[in-house]
């Protein structure tokens, strides 16, 4: 996090922590601080992320929070990953439900309904049980999910390994920072930063969709298993697309759902999502779920900044990329490092 180059750029902290009365950390707010480019020129945003207080400084989130909103040189600070408790404290600190009208919606797509269903199950023996149910360790698990399998994807829709400065990821890039849209970086730069997480038991699935030699599209998803008891889900952690290609991203969501059933996940998943992007989904819309149901989705922008309307933000521009949990590594089986992305032959 400490190396995050738009951190760096920006001259902003990694956050800020309060000490306990025995001067020990004791209370913690995480800023992931983005660049985000309009028209050719960058801003900075940030959103927070970890947000822990222990009993011994029980209200000190107000002043780690009130350094968080207030931190200077920022279009905006949001939080897009709020819970149902948390998320009151958010409005009392200036930040405002957005985007309307999707801050409270995530949307998934049931993959292996059986598994789903021993998930409920252990939730509610866990309720009459807890320290009976937490004993059994890790559920859900099966031999897909420590062993990424060869991808079948539908014509169009490959696997991106090319991350270099100078690749058609590039060039894809290039093209949609052009579009005028306000847009957080997704320069080889930073997507190489991204993908170099050590804590990762499997790198992210990233895609591309293609027309031609051209890359139009492109998905990221990361499979996460956010608590013993929960099955995996892939999440899909960015999906984008030049607005004149209608077909891409449609095509790089049936290649995630294809790829979620053969990864091993029992849904696939979407937790933050734009009105612009719920209308690009196209029919894939009309077989979801809609989960969420609270506003976890919250934003302060500063007084002069550029119009809101200019921003459509999915996962990648939250925290959920550092703050899912991995499916954890099976006992004995190799933990894959990230690949090398800026040095591999692309095989899209």
């Amino acid at each position: 996090m400490y190396a995050n180059p738009a951190r760096v750029s920006a001259g902003a902290p990694a956050g800020w922590v309060v000490d306990g009365p025995d001067g020990q950390p004791a209370g913690h707010v995480g800023n992931l601080v983005q660049r985000f480019w309009l028209n050719g020129q960058p801003l900075h945003g940030a959103t927070g992320f970890s947000i822990i207080v222990t009993p011994p400084v029980r209200g000190a989130s107000r002043d780690m929070l009130d350094a968080f909103v207030r931190q200077p040189g920022l279009f905006a600070a949001w939080v897009f990953n709020a819970n149902r408790t948390s998320q009151p404290l958010y409005v009392r600190h200036g930040m405002d439900p957005w985007p309307e009208p999707t801050h409270a919606l995530k949307l998934s797509w049931i993959i292996n309904p059986v598994t789903l269903a021993c998930g409920r199950f252990y939730r509610a023996a866990h309720r009459l049980a807890p320290d009976i149910v937490s004993g059994w360790g890790e559920r859900l698990m099966n031999s897909r999910l420590s062993a990424r399998p060869r991808l079948t994807l539908p014509p169009g829709v490959s696997v991106l390994c090319d991350l270099r400065d100078q690749s058609r990821y590039a060039e894809f890039w290039a093209a949609l920072r052009a579009e005028g849209r306000l847009l957080a970086d997704r320069s080889p730069e930073v997507l190489r930063w991204r993908l170099a997480d050590p804590d990762l038991t499997d790198p992210p699935l990233v895609i591309a969709f293609n027309r031609g030699s051209e890359i139009t599209g492109y998905a990221m998803a990361m499979m996460a298993k956010s608590n013993i008891l929960e099955p995996p889900v892939l999440e899909i952690l960015d999906l984008e697309a030049l607005a004149d290609d209608a077909g891409a991203i449609p095509a790089l969501m049936q290649a995630l759902r294809g790829a979620a059933a053969q990864m091993g996940a029992a849904k696939l998943r979407i937790q933050m999502v734009s009105p612009r992007l719920l209308e690009r989904l196209g029919d894939h819309v009309r077989r979801t779920r809609r989960e969420g149901g609270w506003g976890h989705c919250h934003v302060r922008f500063a007084h002069g900044g550029p119009d809101p309307a200019l921003w459509s933000p999915t996962p990648y521009d939250g925290d959920y990329a550092m703050c899912l949990r991995p499916v954890p590594a099976r006992a004995g089986a190799t933990v894959r490092a990230p690949a090398e992305p800026h040095m591999a032959a692309s095989a899209a």
